[in-house]
């Protein structure tokens, strides 16, 4: 089982970054995705989810407006799209799986977990 996270680097506030999570090694469309950021120094923080189907989504307070889950079960890929990025934004941010239940920000609390992918808002 894999979730590789991609997309991430170093923008300016104000722009705009896409992440991208490739599943492998399980039935990805079976299972609830979730994005989860941690920042240096903090807890991990949840940030979005969405449902087998792709028909609901969920963020967080933070970033709603901002940011956009999606995914492509035909290609086994969790997409977030983060616009406006502030630097509060920075933080190393996790694809995750999970087969029920509300989306939270502990690992323990799904299935599957990535190994992340570095987001850095500066000018």
């Amino acid at each position: 089982v894999q979730l590789v996270e991609s997309g991430g680097g170093m923008v300016q506030p104000g722009g705009s970054l896409r992440l991208s999570c490739a599943a492998s090694g399980f039935t990805f469309s079976s299972y609830d995705m979730s994005w989860v950021r941690q920042a240096p120094g903090k807890g991990p923080e949840w940030v979005s989810a969405i449902n087998t189907g792709g028909g609901s989504t969920y963020y967080a307070d933070s970033v709603k407006g901002r940011f956009t889950i999606s995914r492509d079960n035909a290609k086994n890929t969790l997409y977030l799209q983060m616009n406006s990025l502030k630097p509060e934004d920075a933080a190393v941010y996790f694809c995750a799986a999970k087969t029920f239940g509300w989306p939270t920000s502990s690992q323990f609390d799904y299935n599957y977990w990535g190994r992340g992918t570095q987001v850095t808002v500066s000018s």
